[in-house]
């Protein structure tokens, strides 16, 4: 019986990790959680941080980090991106230039650019 239990553990493993529907729709869930948390990391830093002018790089650096894992990370970054924006430009006051700023970033870092490009002078190392 634990023999039996054991090859069908073991079946599963072996599936999940072969290259098959599952196993890339499993990955894609994955990187998409991840995803969520670099953006979310992102966005704890830019609160945290409370630095003029350093926006952008925040947005930058959370699309940059989730689409590095995959394109379950950049589903999510963009999901979330947008989502801010909407959310964000009927409230903000900000407009549609700042709006337009922002998704350049976003989809700066998506695009695998160096978010470092949008970084501040004078904004700590830690970030």
């Amino acid at each position: 019986m634990r023999l039996c239990i054991f090859f069908v553990l073991l079946s599963i493993v072996l599936y999940a990790s072969a290259d098959n529907p599952f196993s890339r729709g499993f990955k894609f869930m994955k990187d998409a959680a991840g995803g969520t948390q670099d953006m979310w990391r992102a966005y704890r830093d830019m609160r945290d941080a409370n630095y003029i002018g350093a926006d952008k790089y925040f947005h930058a650096r959370g699309n940059y980090d989730a689409a590095r894992r995959g394109p379950g990370g950049a589903w999510a970054a963009k999901a979330i991106s947008d989502a801010r924006e909407l959310w964000q430009s009927g409230i903000s006051g900000r407009g549609a230039e700042d709006t337009r700023l922002d998704q350049e970033a976003n989809e700066w870092g998506r695009r695998g650019g160096d978010p470092n490009r949008y970084r501040p002078a004078g904004l700590p190392k830690k970030y």
